[in-house]
């Protein structure tokens, strides 16, 4: 029975042919309860590699493993919303933008990653923060965001269950890069939350999955038309990941980074990115009635402390001690753990800076403990950088650029590598702008 329903399956593929419906419900019921083989599903899953398929049968896919599992559903008005991004190197934005679009009146029951591969994931900046709980329940999400308005958990195995094993077989597999694959998974998970609104943050560059722009455009589009089919009102937003995103990078040292922002100040460019992504989706919840109404109404709870104040109940919510919170939200250094060593790097010339390499930097943190090779890689919270330089700033020779944060000494390679990863030149780029379009359905 399980041979026929694949060979089916993949002459379906083969021949660009639809799937049937039924059998695409049987083969995600087979993987969500473990009574498929898994060289069965490598096998579909190398022929959708392969081939590809429709944009209807990849929300049908998606529908699918979203129903496999948990289905948050919500009391009241449509405001239930969240935010996507593919990964990238200082990208700190869910731990402000959950609490700061809770405390402009709407819901975030935001499901978050690990780190893997050079990209941090917001979980392990979390675990970083004392008694911090990432392992919520369905249930305990629901009575956290009805109580706080926000939660940030760990990814489950009650939400999407069909999409765990699928991932971990296409991580084998070398299927990762297909693009409708890559939409069913994070599309179930988002979509399982109950939103009615998303927004997803499709970085491009060195330092992003996706290269170039034309291939973050893809995927854009295919995750856009797959949940705004779901019902889900979704634009993406595509973003430079050649240059770190703000001043602190690796887990600890980005918690705080998101508190000074938190606290109204911080780094400009991780504020402005929380108030873009923020602004959109309260423009796409009707909460304003313009994108730039939205991002005023973030900035002024950043900056008026409700956001901040919101961080704290979560934190308190989520298992963190309310002396312990509070104190987090003041002074967050005196909180979270620290290096034993710090080493400061100079700049060798005067002028501007060009570029800073963003995948330098993840590579090297990586290497320090900031992240994983496998799984099962303990995590030094504690490693990162801070970086007192930007693109575009005049620098002059002697210059302190960035702080190494780090528990084991340096070897050579890393300090080569650190050294090569600032560019300078005589004259100032073109401005550096983040946001480099924007994909909605009306586009397609």
């Amino acid at each position: 029975m399980s041979h026929t329903l694949i060979q089916r399956m993949c002459e379906a593929v083969r021949s660009g042919e639809k799937m049937v419906l039924g059998d695409l419900n049987a083969f995600i019921d087979g993987v969500a309860r473990r009574t498929l083989p898994v060289e069965l599903i490598e096998v579909w899953l190398k022929c959708v590699h392969s081939h590809g398929i429709s944009v209807e049968e990849t929300t049908a896919l998606t529908a699918g493993m979203m129903n496999s599992g948990a289905v948050l559903t919500w009391r009241g008005d449509s405001n239930v919303c969240d935010k996507h991004s593919t990964g990238g190197v200082g990208d700190k934005m869910s731990l402000i933008l959950a609490p700061a679009l809770a405390a402009c009146g709407v819901r975030v029951p935001m499901l978050a990653g690990r780190g893997l591969g050079h990209t941090g994931g917001t979980i392990d900046k979390l675990e970083s923060i004392p008694g911090f709980n990432c392992n919520l329940s369905p249930e305990k999400m629901s009575k956290t965001v009805e109580s706080v308005g926000c939660c940030i958990a760990a990814q489950n195995d009650s939400i999407a269950p069909a999409d765990g094993l699928l991932y971990a077989i296409r991580d084998v597999t070398d299927t990762v890069d297909s693009i409708p694959l890559i939409t069913a998974s994070i599309v179930s998970k988002k979509a399982a939350e109950g939103l009615n609104a998303l927004v997803l943050d499709v970085k491009c560059g060195r330092a992003a999955f996706m290269k170039t722009e034309h291939d973050a455009v893809q995927l854009a589009e295919s995750m856009v038309r797959t949940a705004n089919g779901l019902g889900i009102k979704t634009i993406a937003q595509v973003t430079d990941m050649n240059e770190p995103i703000g001043t602190h990078i690796g887990n600890a040292l980005e918690v705080t980074g998101s508190i000074l922002v938190l606290q109204g100040h911080g780094s400009g460019d991780t504020r402005e990115l929380v108030m873009l992504q923020g602004g959109q989706l309260l423009h796409l919840t009707g909460k304003t009635a313009t994108l730039e109404e939205g991002k005023s109404r973030i900035a002024r709870v950043l900056d008026n402390g409700q956001a901040l104040e919101t961080f704290v109940k979560m934190c308190v919510q989520q298992g963190t001690e309310i002396a312990v919170a509070t104190k987090l939200a003041l002074d967050p250094e005196s909180v979270l753990p620290k290096s034993q060593r710090s080493t400061e790097f100079l700049s060798s010339q005067s002028g501007f800076v060009q570029s800073i390499d963003a995948m330098a930097l993840a590579e090297v943190a990586r290497e320090l403990g900031a992240g994983r090779f496998s799984m099962e890689d303990e995590i030094l919270h504690a490693v990162g950088f801070i970086l007192t330089a930007r693109k575009n700033e005049a620098i002059t020779a002697g210059d302190k650029w960035i702080t190494v944060h780090h528990e084991e000494p340096l070897s050579s390679e890393h300090i080569t590598k650190l050294n090569h990863a600032l560019r300078i030149s005589d004259q100032k780029s073109a401005p550096f702008r983040r946001l480099i379009r924007t994909v909605d359905e009306s586009e397609q």
